[in-house]
């Protein structure tokens, strides 16, 4: 009986909560795993995103690939060379000390990552850019966050429009120069990194759409989540479909 071919492995960043107000715990959304499995072809392995029992050495000899999720805690302002104020919300610093050097070890190394919402962010940060701490609070900007009240189906709705460099990469992928999407994040690109290269924007002129320019790998990451509807939309399925290309390339010889 012949034995079935080995998924490549994507590392899905977990995020910390606590269960009964006593009991932490490490997650991620079961519509990132279907995403992951489903779409990309991948396996799904979510990652404990905690210094203290994984190392980004041990995350890259395991995975082939990395999602980097997005989460209600934000990237410290200290990452990026700021004092914390009550605007920047919450944090989760055991997130930022795996997050960002494996962002920059995948850069380095070619190995394939996808950002989403607070993944988008870390991209960002971890390249040497900074975040607006609140996006609807500046000038000329629309609320990005997601709405308070309503059902999933509501909360994930398309609510507006993305465009795309024409004949950029995220065009290529997605087969558009303009797409619909979800928005559900308070936070936002300031000042884009090094090598950061922004080619999706909001109507307002927030970053949504950014790669690493000149990374070996796939390093696309956006600031709506793709993960909702992953198989049945046609601009998130395009994105994990490459994505999983990007991570099976890897699996075979990219290390």
């Amino acid at each position: 009986m012949a034995s079935q071919k080995r998924r490549p492995v994507v590392g899905i960043i977990g995020n910390e909560s606590v269960l009964n107000e006593t009991y932490h715990v490490q997650a991620a959304g079961m519509m990132t795993c279907h995403a992951v499995a489903d779409v990309a072809g991948c396996l799904p392995l979510i990652v404990p995103a905690d210094p203290r029992v994984v190392s980004v050495g041990e995350l890259l000899d395991s995975c082939d690939g990395f999602l980097l999720t997005g989460g209600r805690p934000n990237v410290h302002p200290s990452e990026y060379g700021e004092d914390e104020t009550p605007a920047h919300g919450a944090f989760d610093r055991n997130r930022d000390s795996i997050t960002l050097p494996l962002v920059r070890a995948c850069v380095e190394r070619g190995q394939p990552f996808l950002g989403i919402c607070r993944g988008f962010q870390e991209v960002n940060v971890a390249m040497g850019g900074t975040l607006y701490p609140e996006i609807r609070d500046l000038p000329g900007r629309m609320n990005h966050r997601m709405p308070p009240d309503g059902t999933l189906e509501e909360k994930f709705a398309l609510r507006h429009p993305v465009r795309l460099l024409p004949g950029g990469v995220f065009a290529r992928v997605l087969g558009a120069d303009e797409v619909m999407t979800n928005t559900l994040h308070g936070q936002g690109i300031a000042r884009a990194g090094s090598r950061i290269v922004i080619e999706g924007t909001a109507p307002d002129g927030t970053p949504e759409a950014i790669y690493v320019k000149d990374a070996p790998g796939f390093t696309l990451s956006v600031q709506w989540h793709p993960e909702y509807n992953a198989a049945g939309d046609p601009v998130s399925r395009p994105l994990f479909e490459a994505f999983g290309r990007a991570t099976r390339e890897w699996a075979e010889g990219g290390a």
